[in-house]
């Protein structure tokens, strides 16, 4: 009936929040229930690759919420300030220390978790690119956290400034960023319209591109969200070096990589390292030619595939 199917529609309908997470503003997306109580045994958790805007993970994790048939929700959280925050709300109330750099946005996912997830809900997360070094650096400061699952999609976790993007990112990121400043304030003052215009020519290659990502890329321009996520971006050239062996050996039975074929972010060589050094572990190698930024045209694919890996581990 047209009832039911109104129904359905709501109970897609995604919630956004904001809210300052360690003085730092957060916005978060969230399918399925706002506010966790002890009914709640699953979560799945997405934390983003940079940069950490959550409206890009939409069609991905409506998917998953659909495919689990809407048990469990589905939330994504952003980075500390890679977001627009709504007019009443600064971009920082009084933020810790270097909330902004790679360290910062670890702690400042620990905080969340602390601040609206209760401790005996599970968790499933989902990295994406450097969302699973944060993801292995959360298991390890805090071996409590009870993960279910770790889903780890084009894992930026090891070696980033020696990878083919990095070595062109790096001086880029590292030194010239500041360079990058003033044209991106100069399109920030563009009016709404022809920045999405800006956008769609940019994008405009993408052959079936995911329509949602537009709004969310259109936000980058406005405000300091682009320059915290460059930052960020020095950061992680900087600091994600050596792949944390300890942690992935601790937790490698909860853990699934999922490798690009063709990400410059991450080489096939490093797939194929990793597989060496942990031949017990779940490591996929993409067959079907994901882009590193699999939100731009594939998220319904993926997270299709993220549910057939993990569905048997939900079934309990």
């Amino acid at each position: 009936t047209d009832m039911d199917s109104m129904v359905e529609d709501r109970r897609d309908e995604p919630h956004t929040d904001f809210m300052y997470c360690c003085g730092a503003i957060t916005e978060t997306l969230k399918f399925g229930s706002c506010q966790l109580h002890s009914g709640h045994k699953v979560l799945f958790l997405i934390i983003p690759g940079n940069p950490g805007v959550v409206g890009f993970y939409k069609t991905f994790m409506q998917t998953l919420h659909s495919m689990f048939g809407y048990r469990h929700p589905v939330w994504a959280v952003s980075h500390a300030g890679h977001c627009v925050p709504p007019d009443t709300m600064d971009i920082v109330d009084a933020a810790e220390k270097d909330v902004f750099g790679i360290n910062g946005q670890i702690e400042h996912k620990l905080a969340f978790l602390r601040k609206h997830v209760p401790r005996e809900t599970s968790l499933v997360l989902v990295g994406h690119s450097i969302g699973c070094y944060i993801i292995l650096d959360m298991m390890k400061r805090d071996p409590e956290l009870k993960v279910l699952k770790a889903v780890m999609l084009f894992p930026t976790i090891e070696r980033m400034a020696l990878s083919p993007q990095g070595r062109v990112m790096t001086p880029v990121l590292c030194h010239m960023r500041y360079v990058a400043y003033l044209p991106l304030f100069l399109l920030s003052l563009l009016p709404e319209r022809l920045k999405s215009s800006l956008i769609k020519l940019v994008l405009g290659g993408i052959r079936s591109l995911d329509h949602t990502v537009l709004q969310p890329t259109v936000g980058l321009l406005s405000g300091d969200s682009a320059a915290n996520a460059m930052y960020m971006g020095g950061q992680e050239m900087k600091k994600v070096l050596e792949r944390d062996n300890v942690t992935i050996k601790k937790h490698l039975k909860k853990l699934i990589f999922y490798y690009g074929a063709t990400d410059h972010w991450c080489p096939v060589q490093y797939y194929h390292d990793i597989k060496q050094d942990f031949p017990n572990g779940d490591f996929r190698l993409c067959e079907n030619g994901f882009r590193h930024a699999f939100v731009l045209d594939a998220g319904r694919e993926v997270a299709n595939m993220v549910v057939e890996w993990i569905s048997g581990d939900l079934r309990t």
